[in-house]
C-alpha cells in the first residue's frame, strides 16, 4: 500500500502490437512442448521431459549428473524429477548411485540401454524440431531469434 499522498506507479499497459507478439509467444511456448511430446510418445515411448533429461545425460562426461543439477537443467522440482527417474530407472534407462565426491547426493546415469533409446528417438525429434521452428524461419530470422532469445533467458531464469 501506497504511502498517503504517494502516487502507486502507473501501468506500462502493452501496446496491440506487443500484445500480439506476446499472444504469439504464449503460444508457442505452450502449443511447442505438447506436439513434440506427442511426436516422441508415438514414436519412441517418450514423454518430452524423459526425453530432455535423457539428452541432458547424455551430454555430460560419463553419462552422469547429479539429481538436483538435473532438476534445475529440466526445469523442474527434485521430488517430480525424482519420480521421474524411478520410471527411467524402472524401463533401464537410467540408474541412481551416490555421488562418489559427496555420498549426500545422488547421480542419475545414463545406461547404455539409455542411450540406445535417445538415439533411437533423437532423428524424429530433431527433424519436428527443424520443421516447427526453423525451417519457416529465414537465416536472418534464426539469427534474429537467437538473439532475441538469449537476452530473454536471463531475465527469466535468475528465480525473480
Amino acid at each position: 500500500m501506497a504511502a498517503e499522498g504517494a502516487r502507486e506507479p502507473e501501468t506500462h499497459w502493452l501496446t496491440a502490437e506487443e500484445l500480439e507478439t506476446w499472444r504469439a509467444l504464449h503460444q508457442v511456448i505452450a502449443s511447442l512442448p505438447v506436439a513434440l511430446g506427442s511426436q516422441l510418445q508415438r514414436d519412441s515411448d517418450l514423454s518430452f521431459l524423459e526425453y530432455y533429461v535423457l539428452a541432458g545425460l547424455s551430454e555430460q562426461p560419463g553419462h552422469t549428473m547429479r539429481l538436483s543439477r538435473l532438476a534445475i537443467l529440466a526445469n523442474s522440482e527434485l521430488s517430480r524429477l525424482s519420480h521421474l527417474i524411478r520410471r527411467l530407472e524402472n524401463r533401464g534407462l537410467v540408474r541412481r548411485e551416490p555421488d562418489p565426491v559427496d555420498g549426500r547426493f545422488t547421480n542419475a546415469i545414463l545406461t547404455d540401454d539409455g542411450y540406445a533409446e535417445l538415439v533411437k528417438a533423437a532423428p524424429g525429434h530433431v527433424e519436428l524440431v527443424r520443421q516447427l521452428v526453423f525451417d519457416p524461419l529465414t537465416e536472418s530470422e534464426r539469427r534474429t531469434l537467437h538473439k532475441v532469445m538469449t537476452k530473454i533467458i536471463p531475465g527469466v531464469t535468475d528465480g525473480s
